[in-house]
């Protein structure tokens, strides 16, 4: 474990590797890359960057919380430098946790996840726009690459459109 790789058991809702099926059905054909370290970041830009596609990448569900925003960004920093190219859309999740996504806000995230209290949720949408950010509410076909053995590999299928 690194400092760009939060310790595993501090992740809120483990799930099984590869294609999060519980986040299909929306019908947008939206997709993202749930991420949990450096090297998931860099895989799917670098597939990203062989496709010539854009990637949203995802924080893992409540990162925010357990690894914080200062974490995610210096990964999507690093990542970024090695692919300048890539056109890529960060989103850290916030599990239930309107502190934790203003902490975020004021950390300079641009794109965060909310869930809970619907109340909440608006006054820090309202909040996350008049800082020039959004709360995002997209229902995302999702790759979850914990526990993927060549994360490179599977995103690259996923955003062929393969399973």
């Amino acid at each position: 474990m690194g400092i760009l790789e939060p310790d595993e058991r501090h992740r809120r809702r483990p799930r099984a590797p590869g294609l999060s099926k519980a986040s299909l059905g929306a019908g947008t054909g939206a997709k993202a890359v749930v991420v949990h370290s450096l090297g998931h970041a860099e895989a799917a830009l670098a597939a990203a960057a062989a496709l010539k596609v854009p990637v949203t990448l995802m924080s893992g569900p409540g990162a925010a919380g357990y690894a914080g925003p200062d974490w995610f960004r210096a990964v999507l920093r690093q990542a970024r430098a090695l692919h300048p190219g890539v056109e890529a859309t960060a989103i850290l999740d916030c599990a239930e946790a309107p502190g934790r996504a203003l902490a975020a806000l004021r950390r300079g995230a641009k794109a965060i996840r909310l869930g809970g209290n619907a109340k909440a949720r608006a006054r820090v949408a309202t909040i996350a726009l008049a800082m020039g950010a959004r709360l995002d509410d997209t229902r995302y076909a999702l790759l979850d690459l914990s526990g993927v053995k060549d994360p490179a590999r599977a995103v690259r299928e996923f955003l062929k459109g393969r399973p």
